[in-house]
């Protein structure tokens, strides 16, 4: 389906003889929504709900950015700043390589925290934040925010 659409979005950008990614996108959509709408004919197909776990996704990670940065400038530029560091052991459900990087890696982007490693049987990412109240509401943030929405992108 990701092929017919991106096949359709480029028969888009043809018709129109537009060639930006505005275009581009637009003729996504409108593909999106044509396919979306041929459904009940073609058979109900797992690709809206992984594009909608993917857009989610992106949302999600744009907001986490928004708030780590503005903590991250609250914590530096405040009146006093008692910043308290510290590396969490944060244990993983998600065991493919895919998953593990893409995880370690939003963790990275976000300001304010820094995946350290990985352990050696992969079942546990140590995590460094630069303002650490408590272990395990830290733990729960990164397991209920970033590591299970990888998960329902890479299912």
């Amino acid at each position: 389906m990701l092929l017919t659409n991106v096949l359709l979005a480029l028969a888009w950008i043809a018709l129109t003889g537009e060639f930006d990614p505005v275009n581009f996108v637009e003729g996504f959509l409108l593909g999106y929504v044509a396919l979306w709408l041929m459904q009940p004919v073609a058979g109900s197909s797992t690709y809206f709900k992984r594009v909608r776990n993917a857009i989610d996704f992106i949302l999600f990670f744009l907001w986490e950015l928004l708030r780590a940065n503005i903590r991250v400038a609250i914590s530096v530029i405040g009146p006093s700043s008692r910043l308290r560091p510290g590396v969490v052991a944060v244990p993983l459900d998600v065991r493919s390589d895919l998953g593990i990087t893409l995880l370690s890696n939003l963790i990275t982007l976000t300001p304010g925290t820094l995946t350290l490693d990985i352990s050696a049987d992969r079942r546990v990412m140590y995590v460094h934040t630069i303002d650490l109240e408590d272990h395990e509401q830290f733990r729960r943030q990164i397991k209920q925010g970033f590591e299970r929405r990888v998960l329902e992108v890479l299912k």
